[in-house]
Parts: C-alpha cells; sequence; structure tokens
C-alpha cells in the first residue's frame, strides 16, 4: 500500500532510542530522560499521523509490509494494521510517554531503566503489528525480559517474589500457546505461521481438533489478560512494580492477552462457538470476584490491580457475545480501561512518591491540599465506574447490549459489577478528599507542571471517548464487523 515501510520505522523507532541511550554516558540523567522521552514522543507523533490515512471502511489489513525469512519453516517478517490493532498502537505510544514522564522519581540506575522501558514499547509495538504467529511469539516474550528486571530492580519490597511469580505464570501460559501454535501449523496444509494461512487453515479443521488448540491459546492469553482463576501474579506485580511500570502493566500488558484471545476467534470460530458457554461463565465470574477483591483492599495499588480483573472479565464478556454490539464493546472497554488505570496508576503513584503509603486510611480531605490531585483522581475513579459521559460508559453499555441480545436478562450479573466497582469507588474518594486534614499531609505537594499535562491528557481522552465515542467506534468498525459475521451476528 506504501513504498515507505512505516510500520517497521515505527516498530524501530524505540528501538533506536534504547540504542541512543546506551550510547549516553551514565551520569548525565537529564539527558537520558530528554533522549528517552523525545523518542517516545517521536513514536507517538508517526503513530497517530496514520489516523489521517488509516482507512475506516476496510475491514482487512493496511500499510502491509512482508519479508520472508525462513520459507522451509513458513516464517516471515510481516507487519500490518486493523480495526483490531491499530487502537492497541495507538494506545501503547500514549501510555508508554505518560509512563516516561512519570519517572522521573527513578534516580538509582537511570541508564538501565529508561533502555528497558524503550525496548518494552519496541516488543508491545511488536505484538500488536506482528502478521505472522511465529513473530508475534516472539514479541510476545521478549516483554517478559524488560518487565522481570524493571520490577525486579526498581520495584518495592517484594519485587523479587513479584517478577518471579509474572515470569513463571507468563511463561506457563506462553508454554499452552507454542504447542497450539505449533500444533495447528502442522494440521494446516502449506505450513506458514502468516496470520491469514492459520486463519483459513484453522476454519477448516473440525470442531474438536479446534476446540483443543483453543483451549491452549485461551490458557495462553488469559494468564496474560488476566482471567479467573489464572490471575495470581497481577495484584503481587501490580503492588511491588515501580507506578510507571504498573501504568503499562495494566494499560498494555492486559490488553495483549485480549488481542490475542480475538486472533485466536478468529482462527477458531468453531471452538469459539462451542466454548461460549465457558468463556462467558469466566467473564461473569471475573468480574464479579475482582470487584469483591477491590472492594476488601485498603492499599490503592492493590485495588486499581484486583479492579483490572473485574474490568477485563468486561471485555471477555464482549468477546464472548461475539456479535458486533459486544465485540465493540470489548474493544472499547480495553481502549477505555487502558486510559483510565493508567491515569490512577499515575496518580496514586506520584501520591505515593509524596507520602510514602498507599493506605486509604492514612489520607483525608486531601482537596484542600491538593485541588488538582482531587479532581484527576475523582474523574478517573468514576470514568473507572462507568459514569455517563465517560469512555468506561459507552465500552460497558455496548457490552450490556452485546451480553442482552445473546443471554438475556443473564448480564444482569454486569450491572451487579458496576454497583460493586461503584460501592468501592465512592468509599475510595470519600477517604482520599474528605474529613479533617491528617498533619502529616498537610504540606503534601500537588501536581507538577510535567505531571499536569501527562494526566490531562489522560483524562482529556477518558472524557473525549465518553462524549464523542463515534470515531473510536468508527475506527474499529469493519473489522469488528467482518469477525462477527463469522459467527452469522452470534
Amino acid at each position: 500500500m506504501n513504498d515507505l515501510p512505516v510500520l517497521t520505522i515505527l516498530l524501530l523507532l524505540p528501538a533506536t532510542g534504547a540504542g541512543l541511550v546506551a550510547a549516553l554516558p551514565g551520569d548525565h540523567v537529564a539527558l537520558i530522560r530528554r533522549v528517552a522521552i523525545g523518542v517516545s514522543t517521536l513514536t507517538l507523533i508517526l503513530a497517530w499521523g496514520l489516523l489521517s490515512r488509516f482507512d475506516t471502511a476496510v475491514g482487512g489489513l493496511q500499510w502491509l509490509e512482508q519479508y520472508t525469512w525462513n520459507p522451509r519453516l513458513g516464517t516471515s517478517f510481516a507487519l500490518g494494521l486493523d480495526g483490531f490493532s491499530y487502537p492497541m498502537v495507538l494506545l501503547a505510544t500514549l501510555l508508554s510517554l505518560v509512563a516516561l514522564l512519570a519517572s522521573r522519581s527513578i534516580r538509582e540506575r537511570v541508564k538501565g531503566y529508561y533502555i528497558l522501558v524503550l525496548v518494552l514499547e519496541t516488543a508491545m509495538l511488536g505484538v500488536f503489528m506482528a502478521q505472522d504467529w511465529s513473530l508475534f511469539y516472539v514479541f510476545w516474550e521478549l516483554t517478559l525480559i524488560p518487565l522481570f528486571f524493571l520490577i525486579d530492580r526498581w520495584g518495592g519490597k517484594g519485587r523479587q517474589t513479584a517478577s518471579l511469580n509474572f515470569v513463571l505464570y507468563t511463561m506457563g501460559g506462553s508454554v499452552f500457546m507454542l504447542i497450539s501454535l505449533l500444533v495447528l501449523f502442522d494440521a494446516v496444509p502449506g505450513h506458514s505461521f502468516a496470520f491469514a494461512d492459520l486463519r483459513l487453515g484453522g476454519q477448516r479443521l473440525d470442531e474438536h481438533a479446534q476446540v483443543l488448540i483453543f483451549l491452549g491459546l485461551l490458557i495462553g492469553f488469559g494468564v496474560k489478560m488476566p482471567i479467573f482463576p489464572i490471575h495470581g501474579w497481577l495484584p503481587l506485580a501490580h503492588v511491588e512494580a515501580p507506578s510507571p511500570i504498573s501504568i503499562l502493566l495494566s494499560g498494555i500488558l492486559l490488553k495483549m492477552g485480549a488481542y490475542g484471545l480475538i486472533r485466536a476467534a478468529e482462527m477458531l470460530p468453531a471452538a469459539v462457538m462451542a466454548l461460549q458457554g465457558l468463556l462467558v461463565t469466566l467473564a461473569l465470574v471475573s468480574l464479579i470476584y475482582g470487584g469483591l477483591l477491590a472492594w476488601r483492599q485498603s492499599d490503592l495499588k492493590a485495588m486499581i490491580a484486583y479492579s483490572s480483573v473485574s474490568h477485563m472479565g468486561v471485555v471477555l464478556l464482549g468477546i464472548a457475545a461475539l456479535n458486533v454490539a459486544g465485540l465493540t464493546g470489548a474493544m472499547m472497554q480495553m481502549v477505555a480501561h487502558g486510559i483510565v488505570a493508567g491515569a490512577l496508576f499515575l496518580l496514586i503513584g506520584l501520591l505515593y512518591e509524596r507520602t510514602h503509603t498507599r493506605d486509604i486510611r492514612h489520607y483525608s480531605s486531601l482537596v484542600r491540599v491538593t485541588p488538582r490531585f482531587a479532581f484527576f483522581t475523582v474523574l478517573a475513579f468514576v470514568a473507572a465506574v462507568g459514569l455517563p459521559g465517560t469512555a468506561g460508559f459507552v465500552a460497558e453499555l455496548h457490552v450490556l447490549v452485546g451480553g442482552f441480545q445473546r443471554w438475556g436478562w443473564l448480564v444482569v450479573v454486569l450491572s451487579v459489577g458496576v454497583l460493586i466497582s461503584a460501592a468501592y469507588a465512592i468509599r475510595t474518594i470519600g477517604r482520599l478528599f474528605t474529613g479533617p486534614v491528617r498533619a502529616q499531609m498537610r504540606e503534601v505537594e500537588d501536581l507538577r507542571p510535567t505531571e499536569l499535562v501527562a494526566a490531562g491528557v489522560l483524562s482529556f481522552g477518558i472524557v473525549a471517548l465518553g462524549v464523542f465515542p463515534q470515531y473510536a467506534v468508527q475506527l474499529m468498525a469493519a473489522s469488528v464487523a467482518n469477525l462477527s459475521n463469522l459467527f452469522g451476528g452470534a
């Protein structure tokens, strides 16, 4: 479609930035930070600059780039974007920049930190742009390396346990995913890992074979989402990770699992139809279970972590509906949760830097001391509940409509999950911003200019997607329609 390999350039930009940072002297902290932020900004500009050239009427791939690696193994370096992957690329570039802007508190081994974050951004973009399953798997596993060191070297007191837990969970799930992909590769004629070839071959398999392969993929992608009961790594990793990395963990890494599940549904439609009951059960259990555990937390980061399990349950419910409304809601929830969770982890992390506590019982009436913190935090919490006028409302409404079309009044459970979310959100807002000002909180500094920019951009996204959702919906509409047609609109 284009002579210029724009996606390859987009992929290599943060990797090149990591190389530039590596070449800088380690004691030039300000220069290292400026270079990393500058490269991430260029990556964001390039990704978002493609918006004007993205054809929303096309459900297939755009800017496809393909270079054969090994014809005998059926592997290739293939990149492309469609209505499922492009919104995730936009989200990844935005949150990567926000995470770097929020990394001013990193004062030890600064050079290594910024190199790893840029490598992580490269790997995340590779996952969403890859159009070959072997390349997808390489980038999927590549995300583990920087994340392990970012948690293990710059995390909290339990960082070693958290990083090891994260790697073991994810690698365990990846084994099932790899086995399923190899079985599928062997089962289809042509022996190619290309998305298009495996999709056509997978759709021709009988239902029993599709179900077995899909179950392996469900475990692999379900660990990353995460869904109950394979979510155990998430709370610990979020609590112990540096707050900028929590932004990426919750905002992007969880979406990789949901994105992979959508790609698996394209390949194995008969399996998804056969396992629709299992998927909706897992979704509803994750939704309620995550909400109840979030309600019980006094640690703010643990609360947001468990709420992510609940919100990804909404994503799984939308995918399980297999109709246009449900799939649109799932994609919108992925975007909305990425922005909302990113904003919450940003604000809570900045607050922790100032107060050295995440326990909501230690706060009160911060609205008098830090009004900017109060404004953006309240907005993020009400968006997490799904208040009308915010991105979360649009997403949950689509999932509710899609679920009702498929299962009728069973989706009232989604409303229960929303009520649970409202309960802990209102409790948290009350604890943080009402009551007498504690003596130890009187000198808490409000948001600085760069922090205000980061919080403002995410808050603008929350409101803009809530008030003008048609632009985001249109971006993914053609691809959603193509996938839904595979299931006859479910």
